[in-house]
């Protein structure tokens, strides 16, 4: 995919980007202008560097609970697959005697 060149909006102030996947680009950057923007709202006396940086500590935090979700899932599709071929091990192992 050949990278494309767009303009996002984040906290009042317009960055030119390369991007591989515009949508997902507009989005991210939709979603930390939103978080920075609820935390301006919550603590208005901060500059926008602590902002970002609150921003960036609260984005890693979902991703870190993401991951955690992602592994916990596939732990437990990985034991419903040992289970289900168990289960059709069992009954060719009927059907064999």
């Amino acid at each position: 995919m050949e990278a494309k060149s767009i303009r996002v909006r984040i906290y009042g102030t317009d960055y030119p980007l390369r991007v591989d996947n515009e949508d997902f680009t507009v989005k991210a950057a939709g979603h930390l202008d939103k978080m920075m923007q609820e935390l301006h709202a919550q603590i208005p006396d901060q500059p926008p560097t602590t902002l970002a940086v609150l921003s960036a500590l609260n984005l890693s935090e979902e991703l870190a609970h993401a991951n955690e979700e992602k592994t916990l899932l596939s732990r437990s599709v990985e034991q419903e697959l040992q289970s289900i071929t168990q289960l059709i091990d069992g009954v060719l192992d009927e059907e064999h005697d």
